[in-house]
């Protein structure tokens, strides 16, 4: 099992409404420089979105699941089919049952990802990120960087957090982002 956590972050290191869905003064700077700076199926989750699940925070997993259900191409189709944890304290398996495959996770959602013999893949959703970074469960990121500075906004890796040593395994350019792969230390 691998946890693969993907976000959309700025040069300097901001992972605050990229697709500018949440509305901010700053929002959709993701989509700043074109379509072609969003890697889509660079993120190569072909495997994850075929037997693995995806943990979503509730504002991640409401704003998913008013895209993908009703659409029915391939990737959307990948998206509806694969199991997905709605990690809230306010989302119930009645609020879930609108989109398919999901429901709540059993318990704490570190313990669910640590009980999962899936890949997890984390697409978002920073409180999810952060809660699973916590418990030292993220092994790789895939961050596509945006050549924009905001200055301001959550950072992925907030100052003051714990000291992190990974190892960069890929760098490709995709449009104006740079789509960059890194492996967390070995637990």
């Amino acid at each position: 099992m691998s946890v693969i956590v993907i976000e959309f972050i700025t040069l300097d290191g901001i992972v605050s409404d990229p697709d500018g869905s949440a509305g901010t003064q700053l929002g959709g700077w993701a989509f700043g420089h074109g379509p072609q700076a969003v890697p889509g199926g660079k993120f190569r989750l072909g495997r994850t979105l075929d037997e693995g699940v995806l943990p979503l925070g509730r504002a991640t997993w409401q704003l998913f699941s008013r895209i993908w259900p009703g659409r029915d191409d391939p990737f959307p189709a990948r998206m509806n089919a694969v199991p997905k944890l709605a990690a809230s304290r306010t989302l119930t398996h009645a609020d879930t049952s609108v989109w398919a495959n999901s429901q709540p996770p059993d318990g704490d959602l570190a313990d669910a990802v640590e009980r999962e013999r899936r890949d997890v893949d984390v697409t978002g959703g920073l409180s999810v990120v952060d809660r699973l970074r916590a418990a030292d469960l993220a092994d790789d990121y895939r961050l596509p960087t945006s050549p924009t500075v905001l200055g301001t906004g959550r950072r992925l890796f907030p100052a003051g957090g714990p000291r992190a040593e990974l190892e960069c395994l890929a760098a490709e350019q995709v449009g104006a982002a740079v789509l960059t792969r890194f492996r967390g230390a070995a637990r």
